[in-house]
């Protein structure tokens, strides 16, 4: 079973640079960017939280998520992260979901 990361951060251009890294660092696959309007979105500097999933042995998941956390925090826009070291196959699909473009991604003829 594959282990995955997960790296919530603030808006929408750090969650493309954190997955960037993410992919570089190690041999994993992005998932999903999937993201969140928080409800205090009006209050917040910068509204839109985004999260990065990725997928791979559980080392290189490790790595990349040391060094997506890295290039968030330079930012200081890192909000969480957390590894799962393997899911049930019975839910391991909604690691999988993204609300970002999810009419494109799923009905790419509409």
């Amino acid at each position: 079973m594959a282990a995955l990361g997960m790296i919530e951060v603030y808006g929408f251009a750090t969650s493309i640079v954190v997955a960037d890294a993410v992919a570089k660092a190690a041999d994993v696959k992005v998932v999903a960017i999937d993201r969140n309007k928080p409800a205090n979105a009006d209050q917040c500097e910068v509204p839109l939280v985004m999260i990065v999933k990725f997928e791979g042995d559980p080392a290189a998941v490790e790595a990349a998520h040391d060094a997506g956390v890295a290039v968030a925090k330079e930012r200081n826009l890192y909000i969480t992260s957390k590894i799962n070291s393997g899911l049930d196959p019975s839910v391991e699909w909604f690691a999988h979901l993204t609300a970002t473009g999810r009419d494109k991604l799923r009905n790419p003829k509409k």
